[in-house]
Parts: C-alpha cells; sequence; structure tokens
C-alpha cells in the first residue's frame, strides 16, 4: 500500500498518466470483483444481513491500515479531538447514501434506477465545479451528457413514474456524488491523506452502524446464522470484507490520482460493461434493441472520456481545449450560467 514513486529517469507527466490509468483500472476491477463476491454471499448463500457483512469490511479496513500504521508501512495522523472536523462531512454522507440506496433499490425497476444513477456523473460535475472550482473541457461535457443520454435510452421503455422512488435515488445520486466530491477535497487536508482518510472515516462509521445493526435485529440474524460452520462461507464472508477494504482504498486511490468525476464515469463504465457481460452469461436479461442501443451509446460516451482523460499529456494540453466554464457569482442563490 506503499504510494507509488517515479522510477529514475522516467518522465513525470507519463509517469503521471499511467497513474491514473493504472488508479482507475484498479477501481474498475476491484467494483467488479466485490459485486461477484458480494453477490456470492448473500444470494448464493442467503446471508441474511447486508448491514453486517458492510460492519464487516469496516473492521477489515481498521485492522489492516492499524496494523500498516504501526508497522510504519503507512503514515497518517494519530486520533486527536481536531480528526471529526477534518473528516467531516463524510461519515454523514455515508451513511446518506447507505439508506437512500437501499430504499430506492426496493422501489425501482433495474432499468429505471441504472438510467437515474447515471445523474450521480451529472451532479458530480456541478459539485467539483462549485466546491473544488473546477472547468472542464467541453469534450469531456458532452460524453458525460452522452452517458447520461444512453442510459435514458436504454430505460426508455420502463418509464413508471414514482414520486417517491424518484426523490430517493435522486438523494442517492446527490449523496454520491458528495462524497466522492468531499473525499477529493479531503485527500488534501493536512495529516490525513489517503490513509486517514479511509481509516478515520470507518472508524467513525463503524460503532453507530453496529448499534443500528443491533437495533433492527440484523446483528442477530447474523449471529445465528446456520452456515458459519461452512468452510466456504467462512472464505467468501473474509473474502468480502478484504475487498470491501480493497474497494474503498481503490475508490480513495483513483480520486487521489484523477477527479472525482473520472472515479464517477469508470464506475458507470463498469456497470455498463457487467450489463454486457449478462446479456451472454447468467440468463437474467431480457434483451431488447432500445436496451441495447443505450447501453452502446453509454459505453461510447464512456469510452471517450476515458480516452480524453487518460491521453492528456500534460496539464497543458487540457488548458488549451475549450471549456464550457460556469460562473458562480457571490450573491447567487444556486443559478448558474454556461457559455
Amino acid at each position: 500500500m506503499k504510494t507509488m514513486t517515479p522510477n529514475v529517469g522516467q518522465d513525470p507527466v507519463e509517469h503521471s498518466g499511467l497513474l491514473r490509468l493504472y488508479s482507475a483500472l484498479f477501481y474498475a476491477g476491484s467494483s467488479f470483483l466485490i459485486t461477484v463476491v458480494n453477490k456470492t454471499v448473500l444470494t448464493s448463500f442467503r446471508f441474511p444481513s447486508y448491514m453486517c457483512l458492510g460492519i464487516g469490511q469496516m473492521i477489515a479496513t481498521l485492522v489492516v491500515l492499524y496494523a500498516a500504521k504501526m508497522s510504519k508501512t503507512v503514515q497518517f495522523q494519530d486520533f486527536d479531538r481536531t480528526i471529526p472536523l477534518k473528516i467531516f462531512p463524510l461519515p454523514l454522507l455515508y451513511v446518506g447514501n447507505h439508506i437512500t440506496g437501499l430504499a430506492s433499490t426496493k422501489k425501482l425497476s433495474l432499468p429505471m434506477f441504472t438510467v437515474l444513477r447515471k445523474f450521480t456523473i451529472l451532479m458530480t460535475m456541478i459539485l467539483e465545479v462549485y466546491i473544488l472550482r473546477k472547468t472542464f473541457p467541453k469534450r469531456l461535457v458532452y460524453s458525460v451528457v452522452t452517458i447520461v443520454l444512453g442510459a435514458m435510452v436504454a430505460a426508455s421503455s420502463d418509464l413508471a413514474f414514482d414520486v417517491e422512488a424518484y426523490s430517493f435515488i435522486l438523494l442517492n445520486d446527490a449523496f454520491t456524488a458528495a462524497s466522492g466530491v468531499y473525499t477529493k477535497k479531503k485527500l488534501g487536508t493536512e495529516g490525513l491523506g489517503k490513509y486517514g482518510v479511509l481509516f478515520y472515516n470507518a472508524l467513525i462509521i463503524v460503532i453507530p452502524t453496529l448499534l443500528a445493526s443491533a437495533f433492527t435485529g440484523d446483528l442477530h440474524k447474523a449471529v445465528t446464522f446456520e452456515d458459519w460452520l461452512e468452510a466456504t462461507f467462512i472464505f467468501c464472508f473474509l473474502m468480502s470484507c478484504f475487498m470491501g477494504f480493497v474497494l474503498m482504498y481503490s475508490i480513495v486511490l483513483c480520486s487521489y490520482y484523477n477527479s472525482a468525476l473520472t472515479t464517477t464515469v469508470v464506475g458507470a463504465i463498469k456497470n455498463v460493461a457487467v450489463a454486457y457481460i449478462g446479456i451472454f452469461v447468467g440468463g437474467d436479461y431480457m434483451f431488447s434493441w432500445t436496451n441495447f442501443l443505450g447501453l452502446s451509446i453509454c459505453m461510447s460516451g464512456g469510452l471517450v472520456y476515458s480516452y480524453f482523460t487518460f491521453n492528456q499529456k500534460s496539464s497543458g494540453s487540457e488548458a488549451g481545449a475549450p471549456e464550457l466554464k460556469i460562473h458562480i457569482t457571490e450573491e447567487s442563490t444556486g443559478k448558474v450560467s454556461a457559455n
């Protein structure tokens, strides 16, 4: 987990580009693998508590990072009274993301869940402008719009409107976008860095989550689960816990070397790729040309975004590109104007 450093004589610009690409691929691969492992634990073995699985992933994060800190493999600030203020509002955003995500998943069909989740990308772009004061080249803006358009086409055959469900999913998008942007911002906080953000976010969240699990009865269901003596289940459960840490680390790493927007887009591309795989494997995909066309548009936008992002030779090349600038005035109350 040591921070990668360039080899002697290596072009720093090329090295930076490779780190951006490798961190994005690491995140995409980790996200795919944990999906498979979690599906095995929760579906194949019918483990009754997704909340306790999340607690296990948080504990794994704490154990790995604490052991690494004690062995001086990584460094981050020791806990003191300033930590909660430094890490705020990440724990609240994580909890809000978790709750609204579960609520929207129950109330929405899979196609509409997929399309509305893509609005996270647009929200992330807007929040990066507001919070991180970024500007984006027009080509990246157009590719993001293409991703969202493709998702809308893919779900156009299932447009059942549900006010409550739509409210939950849009709130979930907002929490996800805010979490990504604030993670990027907190990575620059003195004393925290990549590992401090991971460790203290998990530390602050794990106790309230454990209490909520006990209060709702989830903890009792998990403790009395009958397959705890099954070696295969134990292996899959521990693998899920470890992959939970790997996923969280890969998200932070991708956000560190890239932007929060790039991390969000990489996640979207991964989801579309999984949908493509589902056409041929699994047997639960209902093929339609409209859905397939939408997926293809979405994937095309994601690949174009990735090409422009990871082929930047220097920061100057991006600065020379036409930009869509969103101006924020001091007296404005949320109004923006685009040139």
